[in-house]
């Protein structure tokens, strides 16, 4: 029997500063050029060399070594059961945390790094954005001030878009989501044609509940969560909202245009108002008690930069 004192306090994680972790990316060549990497930030993020050389390429060759490794049982089990060696089962990769906290650009950069290896050089990216549901069924289910929250998702589409994607269907296809209209286009399709690796961004891709017997992160082989503290997350939030102020909500078209005209007091007066009864509720119910469900979790520190790495080991 064992006895308090011979009891051992196991953390799943192991936690790494940044210069330690930048010391793995070991002789991992740098593909990217600043020219091409400024397209693949956010409206409030500058993506820099350092960050990429210090967080980003230490993560592509740890994700290709699992790539690797993951395509190689694959293989196995193929044999072992009779079948075609040849067929390559996607590696899925799994992106969540809050609104305005940089999955967009982080699943961007990993895209772009990911493609230059040479044994996976076909990567999609795929949001959970066009799984929502669409706008019209939102309000009819009064749903609108809920959007981003678990329900508000077409779940069982999003779970038969992985399924099928897992099962090395040679083509899949996922609805697209408008940012300018904030509804899902009618008739409008990303097709998946049998990729190496999909990265799959979104909010609540790491949760589980009771209304399914199967989850988003079951067809995850490896997934992230990015994280920083709220008054951060907020003020990224709130700088995001009147930079779209001043540019997308000035299109007549864009559904969020009748906030073009408020002056900077009351455009940031709704953003934080916004943030606070939506997205900080949604943060604090349903996305951040995932967080420790991730392989990876990556902190930023207030200016973006990535602070501090934790690599699940168990």
């Amino acid at each position: 029997m064992t006895r308090p004192s011979d009891q051992v306090d196991i953390s799943r994680y192991v936690d790494l500063n940044r210069a330690e972790w930048a010391r793995l990316r070991a002789s991992t060549p740098l593909p990217l050029s600043e020219a091409q990497l400024r397209p693949l930030g956010g409206l409030t993020e500058r993506v820099s060399l350092d960050e990429v050389t210090d967080v980003y390429l230490p993560l592509s060759r740890l994700l290709n070594l699992y790539v690797g490794a993951t395509q190689k049982l694959h293989a196995a089990t193929s044999t072992f059961l009779g079948g075609s060696a040849s067929l390559r089962i996607p590696y899925v990769i799994g992106v969540a945390g809050s609104v305005a906290v940089g999955k967009s650009t982080l699943s961007r950069v990993l895209k772009a790094l990911l493609s230059h290896w040479p044994n996976h050089p076909r990567v999609d990216l795929v949001t959970t954005d066009g799984f929502l549901l669409p706008q019209r069924e939102l309000e009819a289910r009064g749903l609108t001030q809920r959007k981003g929250f678990p329900e508000s998702y077409d779940v069982r589409r999003l779970l038969r878009f992985l399924a099928d994607v897992k099962s090395g269907l040679p083509e899949v296809t996922a609805p697209i989501y408008s940012h300018l209209a904030y509804d899902v286009v009618p008739g409008e399709y990303q097709t998946v044609h049998q990729p190496d690796i999909v990265i799959v961004e979104g909010l609540n891709v790491l949760q589980t509940g009771s209304r399914h017997t199967m989850f988003v992160s079951d067809f995850f082989d490896f997934s992230i969560y990015v994280d920083a503290n709220e008054s951060d997350i907020e003020q990224w939030y709130i700088e995001r909202f009147m930079k779209l102020r001043a540019t997308v909500f000035q299109n007549p078209d864009s559904y969020f245009h009748r906030y073009a005209g408020l002056n900077n007091a009351e455009a940031e007066a709704t953003a934080r108002r916004i943030w606070e009864t939506i997205n900080l509720v949604n943060l604090r119910e349903n996305v951040l008690p995932t967080r420790e469900r991730a392989h990876l979790v990556l902190e930023k520190g207030r200016d973006h930069a990535v602070r501090r790495v934790r690599l699940r080991m168990v």
